[in-house]
């Protein structure tokens, strides 16, 4: 089985769903990226099973990303710091509108990730979104716990990552080198 195959199984069609937003992205010429857990897969060395797809626009393409999207059947529901966005899947596509993010597609890089070629943030950026989903007080502790694993999975594909690591995190995190 392919990753492509995987994924589509564990999301009930969601290849479908990200190739049309990849594809409506691309086709407006649109900056973007996605971070989170699909940034991650990209930059660990053992992707992890994830259902959401958590994405960046520039500020200024936030509503025509809407609108493209919108006219591409899927359903947008509005939060504070997010636009969310439902396809025929079970994938959850989310659009963060949150200004800790802004940058982040002029520094994006071209990936595959089970077998769909989109763009995700850069390797820093993607432990910088990590550190802040973490951080957030308010945030689930099964939440916290995912984040933490990333965050480890990431300096453990890469430890120079060790050294951006605020000392709350560097002690719950074992250096992979000291392993």
């Amino acid at each position: 089985m392919t990753g492509k195959q995987f994924y589509d199984w564990q999301t009930s069609g969601g290849t479908n769903d990200v190739m049309r937003l990849v594809d409506c992205l691309e086709r407006a010429d649109i900056a973007w990226c996605a971070i989170g857990g699909v940034a991650v897969n990209h930059w660990a060395e053992q992707p992890m099973v994830t259902q959401d797809v958590d994405f960046v626009v520039v500020a200024d393409e936030i509503e025509r990303t809407v609108s493209l999207l919108t006219e591409a059947e899927f359903r947008p529901e509005r939060f504070e710091w997010s636009i969310n966005f439902k396809g025929r899947s079970a994938v959850s596509i989310q659009l963060s509108t949150e200004d800790f993010y802004r940058d982040f597609p002029s520094r994006a890089v071209a990936a595959d990730v089970n077998g769909i070629l989109l763009r995700v943030a850069c390797l820093e950026d993607t432990l910088k979104g990590k550190i802040k989903a973490f951080s957030e007080p308010g945030r689930r502790q099964s939440k916290r716990l995912k984040d933490l694993a990333d965050i480890a999975r990431l300096v453990e594909a890469h430890p120079h990552l060790m050294d951006m690591l605020p000392d709350k995190l560097k002690k719950q995190i074992q250096h992979p080198e000291k392993t």
